[in-house]
Protein backbone atom coordinates (compact mmCIF):
# COMPACT_ATOMS: atom_id res chain seq x y z
CA UNK A 1 0.00 0.00 0.00
CA UNK A 2 1.61 3.51 -0.87
CA UNK A 3 2.61 5.41 1.67
CA UNK A 4 1.93 8.95 0.04
CA UNK A 5 -1.96 8.96 0.69
CA UNK A 6 -1.17 8.74 3.93
CA UNK A 7 0.89 12.23 3.46
CA UNK A 8 -2.34 13.90 1.28
CA UNK A 9 -4.47 13.03 3.70
CA UNK A 10 -3.71 15.83 5.91
CA UNK A 11 -3.18 18.21 3.56
CA UNK A 12 -6.84 17.67 1.85
CA UNK A 13 -8.16 18.28 5.43
CA UNK A 14 -5.80 21.37 6.21
CA UNK A 15 -7.51 22.78 2.79
CA UNK A 16 -10.53 22.21 4.13
CA UNK A 17 -10.10 24.34 7.53
CA UNK A 18 -8.18 27.04 5.67
CA UNK A 19 -10.93 27.59 2.55
CA UNK A 20 -12.90 30.19 4.16
CA UNK A 21 -9.84 31.83 4.76
CA UNK A 22 -8.15 31.30 0.79
CA UNK A 23 -10.60 30.12 -1.10
CA UNK A 24 -9.27 29.45 -4.13
CA UNK A 25 -5.51 29.30 -2.56
CA UNK A 26 -6.26 26.96 -0.29
CA UNK A 27 -4.47 23.91 -0.97
CA UNK A 28 -1.14 25.91 -1.33
CA UNK A 29 -1.97 27.54 2.28
CA UNK A 30 -2.09 23.79 2.94
CA UNK A 31 0.85 22.89 1.56
CA UNK A 32 2.60 25.47 3.49
CA UNK A 33 1.18 25.54 6.77
CA UNK A 34 2.06 21.30 6.02
CA UNK A 35 5.89 21.78 5.32
CA UNK A 36 6.21 24.13 8.15
CA UNK A 37 4.54 21.20 10.53
CA UNK A 38 7.03 19.03 9.62
CA UNK A 39 9.63 21.06 10.60
CA UNK A 40 8.35 21.75 13.81
CA UNK A 41 8.33 18.50 14.30
CA UNK A 42 12.01 17.93 13.45
CA UNK A 43 13.11 21.21 14.98
CA UNK A 44 15.09 19.35 18.28
CA UNK A 45 16.70 17.81 16.07
CA UNK A 46 18.14 21.15 15.03
CA UNK A 47 18.62 22.52 18.56
CA UNK A 48 20.53 19.19 18.88
CA UNK A 49 22.75 20.33 16.36
CA UNK A 50 23.35 23.97 17.45
CA UNK A 51 23.98 22.76 20.98
CA UNK A 52 27.08 20.30 19.27
CA UNK A 53 28.45 22.82 17.01
CA UNK A 54 28.96 24.53 20.31
CA UNK A 55 30.58 22.12 21.82
CA UNK A 56 32.85 21.13 18.87
CA UNK A 57 33.92 25.40 18.69
CA UNK A 58 34.75 24.50 22.43
CA UNK A 59 36.94 22.39 21.21
CA UNK A 60 38.85 24.11 18.49
CA UNK A 61 41.57 25.59 20.34
CA UNK A 62 42.73 22.30 21.34
CA UNK A 63 42.19 20.76 18.21
CA UNK A 64 44.29 23.31 16.67
CA UNK A 65 47.26 22.24 19.04
CA UNK A 66 46.77 18.73 18.03
CA UNK A 67 47.12 19.96 14.23
CA UNK A 68 50.10 21.71 14.88
CA UNK A 69 51.49 18.82 16.78
CA UNK A 70 50.74 16.43 13.83
CA UNK A 71 51.01 18.12 10.66
CA UNK A 72 53.30 15.65 9.26
CA UNK A 73 50.80 12.56 10.02
CA UNK A 74 47.44 13.34 8.64
CA UNK A 75 46.50 9.78 10.05
CA UNK A 76 47.61 10.56 13.45
CA UNK A 77 46.00 14.09 13.97
CA UNK A 78 42.95 12.01 12.36
CA UNK A 79 42.82 9.66 15.04
CA UNK A 80 43.37 12.15 17.61
CA UNK A 81 40.71 14.23 17.15
CA UNK A 82 38.59 11.34 17.17
CA UNK A 83 39.75 10.64 20.78
CA UNK A 84 39.58 13.77 21.76
CA UNK A 85 35.37 13.68 20.69
CA UNK A 86 35.31 10.40 22.44
CA UNK A 87 36.89 12.22 25.36
CA UNK A 88 34.44 14.78 26.07
CA UNK A 89 31.33 12.89 24.55
CA UNK A 90 31.02 15.55 21.84
CA UNK A 91 29.95 13.81 18.38
CA UNK A 92 31.53 14.83 15.35
CA UNK A 93 28.30 13.42 13.23
CA UNK A 94 26.06 16.03 15.48
CA UNK A 95 25.28 18.64 12.84
CA UNK A 96 24.82 15.88 10.09
CA UNK A 97 22.63 14.00 11.23
CA UNK A 98 19.21 16.31 11.78
CA UNK A 99 19.82 16.74 8.02
CA UNK A 100 19.67 12.96 6.80
CA UNK A 101 16.62 12.43 9.46
CA UNK A 102 14.59 15.00 8.03
CA UNK A 103 15.53 13.52 4.03
CA UNK A 104 12.76 10.65 4.45
CA UNK A 105 10.41 13.08 5.38
CA UNK A 106 11.42 15.82 3.14
CA UNK A 107 11.14 12.86 0.21
CA UNK A 108 7.88 11.92 0.54
CA UNK A 109 6.68 15.70 0.80
CA UNK A 110 8.03 16.18 -2.55
CA UNK A 111 7.06 13.57 -4.26
CA UNK A 112 3.64 14.28 -3.06
CA UNK A 113 3.84 17.93 -4.10
CA UNK A 114 5.65 17.05 -7.47
CA UNK A 115 3.61 13.90 -8.63
CA UNK A 116 -0.42 14.17 -10.06
CA UNK A 117 -1.36 10.88 -8.78
CA UNK A 118 0.99 10.72 -5.46
CA UNK A 119 -2.17 11.22 -3.56
CA UNK A 120 -4.07 8.75 -4.47
CA UNK A 121 -6.96 10.98 -5.85
CA UNK A 122 -5.30 11.43 -9.81
CA UNK A 123 -5.07 15.21 -9.01
CA UNK A 124 -3.34 15.16 -5.53
CA UNK A 125 -2.32 18.85 -4.84
CA UNK A 126 -1.60 19.45 -8.47
CA UNK A 127 -5.13 20.03 -9.05
CA UNK A 128 -5.01 23.50 -7.12
CA UNK A 129 -3.92 26.83 -7.78
CA UNK A 130 -1.99 29.75 -5.89
CA UNK A 131 -3.69 32.52 -7.19
CA UNK A 132 -3.57 32.60 -10.87
CA UNK A 133 -1.20 30.01 -11.18
CA UNK A 134 -1.32 25.96 -11.12
CA UNK A 135 0.13 24.43 -8.80
CA UNK A 136 1.23 21.88 -11.10
CA UNK A 137 2.51 24.26 -13.54
CA UNK A 138 5.91 25.04 -13.88
CA UNK A 139 7.41 28.99 -14.45
CA UNK A 140 8.40 28.24 -17.96
CA UNK A 141 4.08 26.95 -18.12
CA UNK A 142 4.01 31.20 -16.92
CA UNK A 143 6.10 32.61 -19.28
CA UNK A 144 4.47 30.98 -21.98
CA UNK A 145 1.29 31.73 -21.06
CA UNK A 146 1.59 35.57 -19.92
CA UNK A 147 5.29 35.98 -19.39
CA UNK A 148 6.97 37.51 -16.60
CA UNK A 149 4.23 39.93 -15.49
CA UNK A 150 1.03 37.82 -16.61
CA UNK A 151 -0.94 36.61 -13.62
CA UNK A 152 0.67 33.24 -13.26
CA UNK A 153 4.33 35.13 -13.86
CA UNK A 154 3.71 37.30 -11.04
CA UNK A 155 3.18 34.58 -8.59
CA UNK A 156 6.12 32.85 -9.59
CA UNK A 157 8.03 36.65 -9.90
CA UNK A 158 7.12 36.79 -5.58
CA UNK A 159 8.49 33.70 -4.73
CA UNK A 160 11.21 33.79 -6.53
CA UNK A 161 12.13 37.77 -4.96
CA UNK A 162 11.36 35.88 -1.37
CA UNK A 163 13.50 32.65 -2.27
CA UNK A 164 16.44 35.74 -3.83
CA UNK A 165 15.95 37.79 -0.27
CA UNK A 166 16.21 34.54 1.85
CA UNK A 167 19.52 33.07 0.19
CA UNK A 168 21.11 36.90 0.13
CA UNK A 169 20.44 36.56 3.96
CA UNK A 170 21.60 33.25 4.21
CA UNK A 171 25.10 33.99 2.24
CA UNK A 172 25.61 37.54 4.40
CA UNK A 173 25.22 35.47 7.60
CA UNK A 174 27.54 32.79 6.53
CA UNK A 175 30.05 34.68 5.44
CA UNK A 176 30.14 36.87 8.48
CA UNK A 177 30.07 33.91 10.46
CA UNK A 178 33.52 32.57 8.33
CA UNK A 179 34.65 35.36 8.72
CA UNK A 180 34.55 35.31 12.99
CA UNK A 181 35.41 32.24 12.87
CA UNK A 182 36.92 30.56 9.68
CA UNK A 183 36.72 27.30 11.59
CA UNK A 184 32.93 27.43 11.11
CA UNK A 185 33.63 26.82 7.52
CA UNK A 186 34.73 23.13 7.77
CA UNK A 187 31.30 20.68 7.51
CA UNK A 188 30.43 19.52 10.87
CA UNK A 189 32.82 15.90 11.68
CA UNK A 190 35.65 17.26 9.66
CA UNK A 191 38.26 19.02 11.81
CA UNK A 192 41.87 17.79 11.10
CA UNK A 193 41.09 16.74 7.75
CA UNK A 194 42.79 18.61 4.94
CA UNK A 195 41.91 19.79 1.73
CA UNK A 196 38.11 21.68 2.79
CA UNK A 197 39.44 25.11 2.11
CA UNK A 198 37.73 25.28 -1.19
CA UNK A 199 34.05 23.86 0.11
CA UNK A 200 34.41 26.55 2.40
CA UNK A 201 34.55 29.57 0.11
CA UNK A 202 31.68 27.85 -1.74
CA UNK A 203 29.62 27.05 1.06
CA UNK A 204 27.69 30.85 1.53
CA UNK A 205 26.89 30.67 -2.31
CA UNK A 206 24.93 27.64 -1.91
CA UNK A 207 22.08 29.04 -1.06
CA UNK A 208 21.29 30.77 -4.37
CA UNK A 209 21.06 27.51 -5.65
CA UNK A 210 17.28 27.22 -4.72
CA UNK A 211 16.54 29.78 -7.18
CA UNK A 212 16.98 27.52 -9.55
CA UNK A 213 15.24 24.78 -8.24
CA UNK A 214 11.81 26.64 -8.14
CA UNK A 215 12.41 27.61 -11.23
CA UNK A 216 12.36 24.12 -12.52
CA UNK A 217 9.65 22.56 -10.56
CA UNK A 218 6.20 22.63 -9.99
CA UNK A 219 4.60 25.25 -8.51
CA UNK A 220 3.62 22.80 -5.42
CA UNK A 221 7.01 21.71 -5.08
CA UNK A 222 8.41 24.88 -5.39
CA UNK A 223 6.03 26.20 -2.13
CA UNK A 224 7.04 23.22 0.01
CA UNK A 225 10.85 24.28 -0.83
CA UNK A 226 10.42 28.02 -0.30
CA UNK A 227 9.04 27.43 3.07
CA UNK A 228 11.21 24.99 3.99
CA UNK A 229 13.93 27.10 3.23
CA UNK A 230 12.69 30.41 4.79
CA UNK A 231 11.79 28.05 7.68
CA UNK A 232 15.60 26.84 7.70
CA UNK A 233 16.89 30.89 7.63
CA UNK A 234 14.71 31.67 10.45
CA UNK A 235 15.97 29.07 12.74
CA UNK A 236 19.45 29.51 12.22
CA UNK A 237 19.07 33.23 12.73
CA UNK A 238 17.90 31.80 16.16
CA UNK A 239 20.44 28.85 17.11
CA UNK A 240 23.20 30.58 15.99
CA UNK A 241 23.22 34.09 16.75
Amino acid sequence: MSVFPVFARPVDHLADLLTPLFHGSAAAAAIVVFTALVRLLVHPLSRAAARGARARAALRPRIAALRARHAEDPERLRRAVLDLHAEERVSPLSGVLPGLLQLPAFFLLYHLFSSPSAGGTGQGPLGHRLLAAPLGGRWSDALAHGGVFGPAGLVYLALLSLVAAVAAVTCRRTRQRMANDPAAAAPAGSEGLPGLGAVGRVMPFLSFLTLVTVAVVPLAAALYIVTSTTWSALERAALYP
